[in-house]
């Protein structure tokens, strides 16, 4: 069982760079260095990533059905892997003429790690009792920051160079001979991070193991579709869980929103490089390696919902706080042209993201297997996923519009506080241990 757990981890592990490399610290930067423009950018990049949003919404729970049905999800994490593994690798191709295939790729990918991720949370609950299981998603979700700094580090030292300068943080030429000025060595965060995953997930597929198959069955699709509308038409009769995946489908889409953005806002406002923004990004990840393992510890001493609560607040102060940092101010305060006030303010406030944010997310599994029906946990976390991509494209969509709108990437990214407020609203009425008399009452469900 301990192998089986480590496996487990390796996920994390290896799916990480994609969130901390493709959509936060460095090809989020890239994008807006190719468009020229901080609004420009962020709008687009709030339409591409909510595009994606939607396609994932819609797929969710019928995989996840599917995946209950025929009980194989390894087979699942094997495409999804492969989809995750084409679209970061095809990112060497970004460049200011073929931005609409860039957009497409990264979907791809993106639609990759969101799907297998599915299969592999889904397997949470076989990895250990109740009460041990948020002390594992805990220690997971920190091997995977762990992952991720490394990742972050090593692209920062030997590839993703300056625009100015044409050099890496460490002052040398990118790595394997790429070209500077082609900015090859920041191009190269899209194969980097396809090879650390396709490396690091050879743990998880040799040491991961499902129950034995039974085959899927005819007409699966139709089958998962039936399940799906089933569950979702029932979902009143288990009050806890319905008021669980609307709270989650807000904070969790505030926080996503706030991940995608992170780096395009602090390379517009705050004129970061792509270098500037990876430092960053080290200070969040450390943040949240170790706030993810203490966060398992309180999840399992406490429970899951107060330590949701507790994040929900403090990253509900970061956002506020966004809208009110920028290069000549800080909370209303004028500040010199080349104070670094503002980037000192900007750090602490990404080292309370990664803290929070990784946390909330390790936490947030933790109740999901508490709410869920224990006999389709696949499917369970199919809506899980679903209820987090179903608004999705909300916070991309509506930074993406209220930035066009306003002309302003400070009030662009103002719709995220109020996501977060109705998340925590929505969490007063979810129980700590779920509906389980529900369960047991109603074969149906």
């Amino acid at each position: 069982m301990r192998k089986r757990i480590w496996g487990w981890f390796f996920f994390d592990w290896a799916s990480q760079p994609y969130n901390t490399l493709l959509i936060t610290f460095i090809f989020a930067p890239y994008v807006k260095e190719l468009m020229g423009d901080g609004t420009a950018a962020q709008a687009a990049w709030g339409f591409g990533i909510g595009s994606a949003g939607i396609v994932i919404a819609l797929l969710a729970p019928i995989l996840g059905a599917m995946a209950d049905t025929s009980g194989n999800r390894l087979r699942w994490i094997w495409l999804f892997s492969g989809m995750y593994v084409i679209g970061a690798a095809g990112l060497w191709t970004a460049a200011p003429d073929s931005f609409n295939l860039t957009l497409i790729l990264f979907a791809i990918g993106m639609i990759g790690m969101e799907f297998a991720t599915i299969f592999t949370n889904s397997m949470l609950p076989d990895l250990g009792t109740k009460e041990e299981i948020g002390r594992i998603s805990g220690n997971g979700w920190a091997f995977g920051y762990l992952g991720g700094l490394v990742a972050l580090v090593v692209i920062l030292a030997f590839f993703a160079e300056s625009a100015a300068t044409g050099k890496t943080f460490i002052g040398m030429s990118p790595a394997l001979g790429l070209d500077p000025e082609a900015r090859e060595g920041t191009r190269f965060v899209g194969p980097l991070t396809a090879i650390w995953y396709a490396v690091f997930m050879i743990p998880f597929f040799l040491w991961v193991r499902d129950p034995k198959p039974v085959g899927t069955p005819k007409g699966a699709i139709a089958t998962a579709l039936r399940e799906v509308k089933g569950t979702i038409s029932r979902l009143p009769r288990t009050p806890s869980l319905f008021a669980y995946l609307a709270s989650s489908m807000f904070y969790r889409d505030a926080l996503n929103g706030m991940y995608v953005f992170g780096g395009i806002y602090a390379a517009g406002v705050l004129g970061w490089s792509v270098v500037d923004t990876g430092i960053f990004g080290i200070i969040a990840i450390i943040a949240g390696a170790i706030f993810a393992w203490l966060g398992g510890h309180a999840d399992e001493r406490f429970g899951p919902k107060p330590v949701i609560t507790i994040c929900i607040l403090v990253l509900t102060f970061v956002a506020i706080s966004i809208v009110f940092v920028s290069r000549d101010s800080v909370y209303g305060i004028p500040v010199e042209a080349d104070s670094k006030l503002p980037d000192i303010i900007f750090y602490l406030l990404g080292a309370l993201i990664g803290a929070a944010g990784g946390v909330i997310q390790s936490a947030s599994r933790t109740m999901m297997v508490r709410q869920a029906n224990p006999r389709k946990m696949a499917e369970s976390f199919g809506l899980y996923a679903l209820t987090g991509k179903a608004t999705s494209f909300l916070a991309p969509m509506l930074i993406g519009v209220t930035t066009a709108v306003t002309q302003s990437q400070q009030l662009g990214v103002s719709p995220l506080i109020g996501l977060f407020l109705i998340g925590l609203i929505l969490l007063r009425w979810v129980k700590p241990e779920g509906d389980p008399q529900a369960w047991q009452n109603d074969s149906s469900l």
